[in-house]
């Protein structure tokens, strides 16, 4: 028995809904920070400086070290208590923040922004642990249902607060506001932690940190994503393929490190149980393809507004909005839709109206006498939108199953390290596609984004087919799965309520 639930019986801790917009207000502080980079891109290339890649290792540097981070952020909760975890986390990402604020040149602006994905990794996991420990059984799935429509809704107004913040130039900031918007925002988060956050969050002194098993997952990623983003500016030198390939077998020496490591009696970074479930792996891999295409096409058509088409910051920014109006409904049609077709409809359904929302921008830019307003976007964006809030309203909800407790900090790390790893896939992949076939294409960045629409379909023609694996109903009952009394109802950190696995 855990300590809240000696000192908090279901349903007795009085400041729930307050540890829930805590945890909520730090989940918004990473996403608008993951995606206004986006429509500040050029901007801050224009003051600092850098190539085509810089802008792309903006976006990617931060979600490849949050990515990085999780897992062992999710591990670090279990070992020394969430709690201190979520406030080691907040006070390090307002500090990451300021010096992303007061960088002088692109080099060390990326570098503290690793170092500001480091320690949202460190933030964001503690989320499903404290949520857990302050409300009842009962209540878990109303607050969990709160993380797709505020997940949606940040990530896609992130571009046009950052928008509004480079064009208003606050105070001769700029650019650099998008960061100092921050401090308030972190410093606040912290108070409220400190004041409401239940104490002793399922710490098990019996754990410890798995740092050779850290460096080697590491290890693989970096092997994966560095050529992904920089090859293209090098011109796709020979180190960059071998790279890429030797990262397969640096991911399989992590895995059977892992295995060996549990079978040993010590504490594995991903605990083998998860991987030995097929809706959870589903879920993992559902999740890193479907990111991969929203956070990529996220940044590209941010960029493409701007130097494709010539918009200002504010103007692409505020472009976006029926992409924010539509997600909101989306998500809320998803919320009652779900419960009377089934969360994998849901699901597939969602992302076939995403499918029909890139067809519709594609028809848009191409199809049209004239150029692009605006106005002649919203449609598509609209569509967009609705696809992306109602997929994202059942995903959480779908992903985990008869998660044990022992297993919370893992699987939330996991989880949305698959989620977060996919963003930056989806930037390095379609970033490079996008700025290697302006480079090649006579029709400049109109044809590279009509190119970059068809394979955004791809992926999530893939995402959508994989949704096939997971479970009908979030509370269907799965021949693994383990007494509904013993399983957490929920997982990510950022964001999932669990099902069975």
């Amino acid at each position: 028995m855990t300590y809240e639930q000696r000192s908090h019986p279901a349903g007795s801790y009085r400041w729930r809904w307050a540890v829930l917009a805590v945890v909520l207000a730090a989940e918004v502080m990473d996403l608008l920070d993951a995606t206004i980079i986006a429509i500040a891109g050029p901007s801050i290339r224009a003051e600092l400086g850098g190539g085509t890649a810089f802008l792309q290792w903006l976006a990617a540097g931060y979600t490849l070290a949050f990515a990085v981070g999780l897992v062992t952020g999710g591990r670090l909760g279990d070992i020394f208590g969430r709690r201190r975890m979520f406030l080691a986390g907040a006070v390090g990402f307002t500090l990451m923040s300021l010096l992303c604020a007061i960088a002088p040149g692109p080099g060390t602006l990326v570098a503290f922004r690793v170092l500001q994905g480091l320690a949202g990794a460190v933030l964001i996991p503690q989320g499903l642990g404290l949520i857990k420990a302050a409300f009842p059984p009962e209540r878990l799935g109303a607050a969990f249902g709160a993380f797709g429509p505020v997940m949606g809704l940040s990530a896609v107004c992130g571009p046009i607060l950052a928008g509004f913040l480079v064009d208003a130039d606050l105070f001769g900031t700029g650019w650099r506001m998008i960061f100092l918007i921050n401090l308030p925002v972190g410093l606040a988060a912290v108070a409220g932690a400190a004041m409401v956050l239940p104490r002793g969050t399922e710490r098990d002194r019996g754990l410890r940190l798995d740092l050779p098993g850290t460096a080697l997952l590491s290890v693989g990623l970096l092997l994966l994503l560095f050529p992904l983003v920089q090859g293209r500016e090098l011109g796709w030198p020979r180190w960059a393929w071998a790279s890429m390939a030797a990262s397969l077998p640096a991911l399989w020496v992590f895995q059977r490190y892992e295995l060996r490591r549990h079978r040993s009696g010590r504490s594995p970074l991903v605990e083998p149980s998860l991987l030995a479930k097929r809706r959870f792996n589903a879920g993992l891999l559902v999740g890193l393809i479907f990111f991969a295409g929203l956070m990529g096409l996220t940044l590209i058509l941010s960029v493409h507004l701007q130097l494709g088409l010539g918009f200002s910051p504010l103007r692409a920014g505020l472009a976006q909005s029926p992409w924010a109006f539509g997600t909101a409904l989306g998500a809320v049609a998803g919320h009652v839709l779900s419960a009377r077709f089934g969360g994998r409809r849901l699901l597939v359904g969602g992302t076939v109206v995403l499918g029909a929302g890139v067809l519709a921008l594609l028809a848009t830019l191409t199809l049209g006498d004239g150029p692009v307003t605006s106005w002649r976007l919203v449609p598509a964006l609209l569509v967009l939108g609705v696809g992306m809030g109602s997929s994202m309203a059942p995903y959480f909800d779908l992903v985990l199953a008869a998660v044990d407790e022992h297993e919370v900090g893992s699987a939330s790390g996991t989880l949305t390290a698959a989620q977060q790893l996919g963003g930056a896939l989806g930037v390095a992949l379609l970033g490079t596609a996008y700025f290697a076939w302006t480079d090649r294409s006579e029709a400049g960045f109109g044809g590279a984004l009509t190119k970059v629409l068809w394979l955004e379909l791809a992926l999530l023609a893939l995402a959508g087919a994989l949704s096939f694996l997971l479970p009908r109903r979030a509370r269907e009952e799965a021949p693994d799965a383990v007494p509904p009394d013993s399983a957490p109802a929920g997982s990510r950190a950022d964001s999932t309520v669990g099902t069975g696995a």
